[in-house]
């Protein structure tokens, strides 16, 4: 890879427009994704995040926008073109009959033809295997495979032929949560040690904080956000809220000094303060409340709403009656 290659974007998108009749999907939407970089898109159901995938994979045509991935468009990429990409999708094709390993091995060696000086293809396949915990299922048939065994094979397939850029929708649907770890110490080192870049979906925001160096939030088509899970944990750090219970009466407030606020309560009414908790914005919290303002039609988003669902909960004092 040229110096000058490296430096470009893996996947660059410019005003993205997507239509339906007269259904808008896509309203103008616009990011980058540096060569290496993890990305995660998020976004509620209906918020066009699996259209951008399949736009960039070249599965469907945009009605509007540039995009270029891997300095090619899409929409006229060619077989050496798609076979630098790997895809898993959400949807399953049924290959029941195929021993897993037979089946690897003859998916990857499609991938054959288009090895590199820089890239060999495809991936050893008991390699590949034990990657995704699948070693003891190799000489099984594909249909007798559970529902996340068969989960663990999508994501074998996807990333069989070495890929230079990794779309992954929803990857870990159906995982327990062994498999769940291993499949995110699996993407970080994809990323990290083989420099694959990848763009992947999910509604789990603990997902995306955990593998992201950067998450791009749509809501109704639009971008709402695009920073990283530092940059926008540091937008509720600030924000709590403090309830309390004083002579059988109900109190809560909102502030940005939660220790100061809770020093004075205690100072003006001591014993009387009983069931004191503050409640701490979450990662979470920022989401929704960004989503809902997109949703609502608002500008920004401010300060998140605290008492959103699985909102963190420091309870830092109860004093009994």
């Amino acid at each position: 890879m040229s110096a000058d290659t490296a430096a470009e974007p893996a996947i660059e998108v410019t005003d993205l427009r997507m239509s339906y009749g007269s259904t808008i999907v896509l309203h103008g939407v616009t990011f980058r994704v540096a060569r290496g970089e993890v990305v995660a898109l998020l976004g509620p159901n209906g918020a066009g995040k699996t259209t951008t995938i399949e736009i960039l994979e070249g599965f469907r045509m945009r009605s509007a926008g540039e995009v270029r991935v891997l300095g090619t468009d899409p929409a006229h990429g060619h077989e050496s073109w798609r076979a630098r990409l790997g895809v898993v999708l959400q949807s399953w094709r049924d290959h029941a009959k195929w021993p897993v390993r037979e089946f690897l091995a003859h998916y990857g060696s499609l991938y054959a033809p288009y090895s590199t000086e820089r890239i060999t293809r495809p991936r050893d396949v008991d390699e590949l295997l034990e990657a995704v915990g699948l070693t003891e299922q190799a000489g099984r048939r594909v249909g007798q495979l559970s529902g996340g065994q068969r989960r663990r094979l999508d994501v074998a397939i996807g990333i069989v032929g070495r890929p230079e850029v990794l779309f992954l929708d929803e990857p870990t649907v159906g995982f327990d949560p062994e498999a769940r770890q291993e499949f995110h110490a699996l993407v970080r080192r994809l990323a990290e040690v083989e420099d694959t870049t990848i763009l992947l979906t999910t509604h789990d925001l603990d997902e995306a904080e955990r593998l992201a160096d950067r998450i791009v939030i749509l809501a109704r088509g639009r971008i709402v956000a695009d920073a990283t899970p530092e940059e926008l944990a540091r937008q509720v750090e600030t924000g709590a809220e403090v309830r309390w219970i004083r002579d059988g009466e109900r109190f809560t407030t909102s502030t940005r000094t939660p220790t100061r606020f809770v020093r004075e309560l205690f100072a003006a009414h001591g014993a009387d303060v009983d069931k004191l908790e503050v409640r701490r914005a979450t990662l979470e919290d920022t989401y929704l409340a960004m989503v809902h303002a997109a949703e609502s039609g608002r500008d920004g988003a401010g300060l998140p709403e605290l008492g959103a669902p699985r909102a963190a909960v420091e309870r830092v004092a109860e004093v009994s009656s």
